[in-house]
């Protein structure tokens, strides 16, 4: 027979086919190197008995197969499992071994699950103790325990729950299928972002702190909120008729807006203009308005004397009468006069810890636009200095009648302080002891014979024309006459 060389060719290509066929039988299917021990190394789990695994079982690492059980034999505490793993494939030690089922009658299997991903890795010889090993339950216990249950509860009450649950999820595969579903990958996503998680549960902490320590202003805040929805309650009528109002409101103001449309525009340019004009001279409007009240003052001086009057001149008039003192001034609650600045010092001195105000009766006539007769604007009927009177039970109280001019003008029996400390201030400090007395003034005499004194300087000075051998004699009439030669 002769061999052509298309048989050559076709013998070549079978063989090719048959040695890659036997290779993957081999490599993939059979797993030859690993029966042989190559690129493998050997790791013992201690069992607290089979539980149903045999030999050459799967053993997996986070869903992927990485070695097979070598063997499984009996111990004098249980049984051992010898467990081949790939080389390729780093382990870490700590792990928790589960002897675990394809299904309720399936094959098992060992799953390896890391408890973090650091630490040394799994070496040739290692030992995974049985307390990080975990057993499925045994099948017929749990059988057992099915019927005991199933058994425990009547079969008409079993028949009714059966019934409820077909009529209760009855047609809603679908929709079931999709729940299920859905919690898978919720599932999933949240073990890929485990560390996250944690991460939350751990700071989530002081924000749970935190609400418990301002409970007391949660319960506040609800109090009000239900106090409003209270109100809002009371008040439907009226707020069903703010919302049916309202968007004919709304649409005159918009009806409004559109009739202004051509010129407002205009005027709000034009106002823009204005106040640039009046921020340029806004240093002349502020001494307009500070001047605005003399001129007043003035044109009222002048024609207030002739209001109302019977007479030909009918021009302005100037009166002359003064009215000193009326009304009277206020020196009631004001710093004592030792306490007072000096109008020649220079510096000034520190802000009083109080309130410095007029406090005489609030209907008395001296400095009736005084603090004290400020209107509190949340308390309305009430009149206070400050805002902090206002919004406390205190009531302002005068020191006097504002009539007693005569000694300390702050004399009072209520014992108030002056200045006047903030509702819930501690007392003021006791006055300071009184400073020592200056020394007394001494006089220094000058000599008649020679008219030379000393000065409070210390230094000797002369004048002449008082001394005896004066030219002529000074009298208090020379002293009106202005100097020789001038």
């Amino acid at each position: 027979m002769r061999v052509t060389r298309q048989m050559l060719i076709q013998l070549v290509i079978f063989s090719v086919v048959a040695l890659t066929a036997v290779a993957i039988m081999v490599f993939g299917y059979m797993r030859l190197p690993q029966l042989l021990g190559v690129g493998q190394y050997r790791v013992t789990l201690e069992l607290p008995e089979t539980g149903g695994l045999y030999d050459r079982a799967n053993v997996t690492y986070r869903g992927s197969q990485v070695g097979i059980v070598d063997s499984v034999a009996l111990t004098d505490t249980g049984v051992a499992a010898v467990l081949s793993l790939d080389s390729g494939v780093s382990i870490p030690a700590d792990l928790i071994a589960e002897v675990r089922s394809q299904s309720a009658v399936g094959e098992q299997f060992v799953q390896l699950l890391p408890q973090s991903g650091d630490g040394p890795e799994l070496r040739n010889g290692d030992e995974i103790p049985v307390d990080r090993v975990r057993m499925p339950p045994d099948v017929n216990t749990v059988l057992d325990l099915t019927n005991e249950g199933l058994a425990a509860i009547p079969k008409d009450n079993l028949r009714t729950v059966i019934d409820e649950a077909y009529i209760a999820v009855g047609g809603l595969g679908p929709d079931l299928r999709r729940l299920v579903n859905g919690s898978t990958t919720l599932a999933i996503d949240a073990r890929d972002n485990l560390d996250s998680l944690t991460t939350l549960v751990d700071d989530v902490q002081p924000v749970l702190n935190s609400q418990t320590d301002t409970s007391d202003s949660i319960q506040a805040w609800a109090r009000n909120l239900a106090g409003i929805t209270g109100q809002l309650q009371q008040e439907d009528a009226s707020v069903a008729g703010i919302l049916d109002r309202g968007p004919g409101a709304a649409e005159e103001v918009r009806a409004l807006f559109d009739q202004l449309q051509p010129t407002l525009p205009i005027v709000l340019a034009n106002l823009v203009s204005t106040g640039e004009v009046a921020v340029a001279y806004q240093a002349g409007l502020e001494q307009l308005l500070v001047l605005l009240p003399q001129g007043t003052a003035v044109t009222q001086a002048i024609g207030v004397p002739k209001n109302g009057t019977k007479q030909d001149y009918m021009g302005d008039s100037l009166v002359f009468n003064l009215n000193l003192n009326v009304p009277p001034p206020c020196t009631t609650g004001f710093l004592p006069a030792q306490q007072q600045r000096a109008p020649t010092f220079e510096d000034y001195p520190d802000r009083p810890a109080g309130d410095v105000y007029c406090r005489v009766p609030q209907d008395g006539p001296f400095n009736v636009r005084g603090a004290r007769n400020l209107p509190c604007q949340t308390v309305p009927g009430k009149r206070a200095p400050t805002v902090k009177m206002c919004e406390s039970d205190e009531n302002y109280v005068p020191l006097n009648d504002g009539w007693n001019w005569k000694g300390d003008p702050n004399a009072t029996l209520s014992g108030q302080d002056v200045p006047q400390l903030p509702p819930g201030s501690p007392p003021a400090d006791a006055a300071p002891p009184p400073a020592p007395a200056p020394p007394p003034i001494a006089a220094a005499e000058y000599d008649p014979a020679s008219g030379t004194y000393v000065g409070p300087d210390g230094r000797v000075y002369t004048q002449s024309n008082l001394a005896d051998s004066a030219a002529e004699e000074r009298t208090w009439q020379t002293m009106l006459l202005p100097p020789t030669g001038n």
